[in-house]
């Protein structure tokens, strides 16, 4: 494979990686203990959420569509690669938990984007309007939380596994 096309998606798969995973801390860990704190629990608080969520996934679903395909071109180009399904060397093994990792974010991020946010919506239009029980819409942000932390949780394990099979 040429140096130049390794080159190349190394940087676009560096950039995805930088774009969800620094996002997703970011999100987590100053824009939303912030707008908390700054909005309280008012209704600016939950259409904030909501605008944020509606910038922030397709951004993250790009990322990951960027880091499979950089990733399917690049794993067969490592010297350590020895074949689909083959994990006789540390290195494969460590790529294999890496894997493991990404696939766990990936259904984390889709409980997310799938079934919490919708139902999160709605109820928050309905706080918004009066109609709604603020302690649903918080019971849905913990599991929001909740999810999202495990995400982190298991990006901190993909950058680990990826930092020890690059060691090896």
């Amino acid at each position: 494979m040429s140096p130049s096309l390794l080159a190349i998606s190394y940087f676009f798969h560096l950039i995805a990686t930088v774009l969800w995973l620094g996002g997703l801390a970011l999100l987590v860990l100053m824009v939303w203990p912030e707008a908390r704190r700054a909005l309280s629990e008012s209704p600016a608080l939950y259409a904030f959420l909501n605008r944020l969520r509606k910038r922030f996934y397709p951004l993250t679903n790009f990322s990951l569509f960027v880091l499979v395909l950089t990733g399917l071109f690049q794993m067969p180009a490592d010297p350590n690669y020895m074949g689909v399904f083959d994990f006789s060397n540390d290195w494969s093994r460590l790529i294999l938990l890496k894997h493991i990792a990404i696939i766990g974010m990936v259904i984390c991020g889709l409980a997310v984007q799938y079934g919490v946010v919708p139902a999160l919506e709605r109820t928050s239009l309905l706080v918004e309007r009066g109609k709604g029980d603020p302690a649903d819409y918080e019971r849905l942000r913990r599991r929001e939380v909740r999810l999202t932390w495990a995400n982190v949780a298991l990006a901190a394990l993909v950058l680990a596994f990826t930092a020890w099979a690059t060691a090896i």
